[in-house]
């Protein structure tokens, strides 16, 4: 088994208030780059059989901030396959967010989903073993 060109696998999650740090009901990056390392992982079961590890980031960019009361949808899609790593494209889109000033528990879906983050990752699997271990 091993991961293709093209794999791509999305999560989604709603952003509790419990995880804004900043004025404005702001959440820090470190929370979306979680939410790849998460997709990632999920990317490795499906493509490789294995959890994998999330080796690192390149080319992170923060587009527009992420708020407590968001639901991110957060994706992974594979774009090159070596050996043992894969390259992983990755974005989060705010795909609906919350409207305090209609009231405490307004929100509202976007028209259009809102591209709040942009990496690349590199995720490494095991090489194949011909042997089955217990």
């Amino acid at each position: 088994m091993s991961a293709t060109v093209g794999l791509t696998v999305t999560h989604r999650r709603y952003v509790p208030y419990a995880h804004a740090h900043y004025g404005g009901s702001l959440v820090d990056g470190a929370y979306t780059l979680g939410l790849f390392g998460d997709v990632a992982t999920e990317v490795a079961i499906v493509g490789d059989g294995d959890e994998g590890l999330l080796a690192g980031y390149t080319d992170v960019r923060f587009l527009a901030p992420v708020q407590a009361g968001d639901v991110l949808e957060a994706s992974c899609e594979v774009v090159r396959v070596g050996t043992r790593s894969r390259t992983l494209r990755c974005w989060a889109d705010v795909v609906a967010r919350a409207e305090p000033q209609r009231g405490a528990s307004a929100a509202a879906v976007l028209a259009e989903p809102l591209r709040v983050v942009e990496a690349t990752a590199t995720l490494v699997v095991p090489l194949p073993d011909a042997t089955v271990r217990e």
